[in-house]
């Protein structure tokens, strides 16, 4: 199975794996599985990291990003215009531009996407948590 993680579930299995549900740290331990995280997840962390308050890490986002890749064996998925074609088509149910981003990368690149966000749901991709 070809698993995206979404940011939340990159920086949970990155740190803090208790976080993760059962089904999601199986499906990403799992040797069978692709695991992939979007170039997007790294802008957000880079964003939330410079917001006060937002996400604290112990040294700059692009370092961690990659740090955290090696360590989990998660390969880089680039933001492809083809895949942004998907943005036009989806409902108008979630707001934040990141997730709209990782739905149309996870339709794209046909995979299933690892999110806690019960709204995600509502979008036709595929989730598992």
């Amino acid at each position: 199975m070809r698993l995206l993680l979404d940011t939340c579930t990159f920086l949970w299995a990155a740190g803090s794996p208790e976080k993760l549900s059962e089904v999601a740290r199986v499906a990403v331990a799992a040797g069978e599985n692709e695991v992939f995280v979007s170039a997007v997840s790294a802008w957000e962390i880079h964003l939330k990291s410079r917001k006060p308050g937002s996400l604290r890490l112990d040294r700059p986002a692009a370092s961690f990003v990659r740090d955290a890749m090696v360590r989990l064996g998660v390969v880089e998925i680039p933001i492809r215009c083809e895949a942004l074609a998907y943005l036009d088509r989806l409902p108008d149910v979630h707001g934040d531009p990141f997730d709209r981003t990782l739905i149309c990368q996870a339709i794209h690149e046909d995979c299933t996407l690892v999110t806690p966000d019960a709204q995600i749901a509502r979008y036709p991709v595929r989730v598992i948590w």
